[in-house]
């Protein structure tokens, strides 16, 4: 899944500097691959699909956001942070907003991502995310779910901050698997009660992949995709010298080597569906010279 070409000033703002592993970047930093970038490796079958991933600032419409993810030419699989908004929002807006999401499948979008991550930028609270799951089961879409505890991971992130705890490990660190577990479980739950099918994006844990499985064993409507990174790196790469750690900094972190066979296992035996990029590469070296995450 491609994301988008400019970090923070998409939204005229910058991510948060309570974030270790996140630094504010000077505005802004380019993408380091162009889209569309060719799928025609004939080494890989099939040819690779592509879906960018358009983002959704707070009160903005869903159509503002799907002009540019959604083509006109190919209706593709789309996905948009469909209920971000602000706390007081009237009850014409949420109308508006259910009549909208149902405009938009109607058009050939199939469904809608929400993060349990991320708190102040991405982040929906277990009530929003219930009210969009209902929704979505009702016009007949998918939800698409980030799922990590974010607010706890945010008292860790603090916690570390305080300590001075900032290399490139304790990304991992401040996000333990037992978090993406239990946020995986929770949207499991809650998907189950709002009756609508639930694919959880970029699944990195083991332990998350448990409550996956669990719920496919019980006949739930629940699908995971994994990325090659979850399958191929690890922790151990954090520990790599002269702020080489730097170089997997993503969300969901990298996780132990030791569980890696749990995911293989998992696309063997169609626990996990897919394996996908979600792809967003930067470059250590930021065009106004420096380093990615310093000053």
């Amino acid at each position: 899944m491609c994301t988008v070409s400019n970090l923070g000033d998409q939204f005229g703002r910058e991510f948060p500097d309570r974030w270790p592993n996140v630094p504010v970047y000077p505005q802004p930093v380019p993408w380091a691959e162009p889209y569309p970038y060719p799928t025609t490796n004939p080494y890989v079958k099939p040819t690779p699909s592509q879906i960018p991933h358009p983002f959704q600032p707070t009160q903005d419409a869903l159509r503002e956001c799907s002009v540019c993810g959604n083509t006109r030419a190919h209706r593709i699989h789309a996905a948009f942070e469909s209920v971000e908004r602000a706390p007081e929002v009237s009850k014409e807006d949420l109308d508006a907003l259910r009549k909208e999401m149902g405009d938009l499948v109607k058009e050939g979008v199939t469904s809608f991502k929400l993060f349990m991550a991320y708190p102040g930028i991405f982040y929906m609270t277990d009530p929003d995310i219930f009210r969009t799951m209902q929704r979505s089961g009702e016009i007949g879409a998918t939800i698409c779910m980030h799922a990590e505890n974010g607010p706890v991971i945010d008292v860790l992130v603090e916690q570390a901050l305080r300590k001075g705890l900032t290399a490139p490990k304790y990304h991992a660190l401040t996000r333990p698997a037992r978090l993406e577990a239990e946020a995986t479980y929770r949207a499991i739950c809650l998907a189950e009660v709002a009756d609508v099918p639930v694919y959880f994006v970029h699944l990195s844990a083991a332990e998350a992949l448990e409550k996956v499985t669990e719920a496919r064993n019980r006949g739930l409507q629940v699908s995971a995709e994994t990325c090659p990174q979850y399958l191929f790196l690890s922790y151990d790469n954090y520990e790599e010298e002269n702020f080489g750690g730097a170089k997997y900094v993503m969300s969901p972190p990298l996780r132990d080597k030791s569980k890696q066979d749990l995911l293989w296992r998992g696309l063997k035996f169609n626990d996990l569906q897919n394996v996908a990029t979600d792809h967003c590469p930067f470059c250590m070296k930021v065009p106004q010279g420096g380093k990615v995450g310093k000053e």
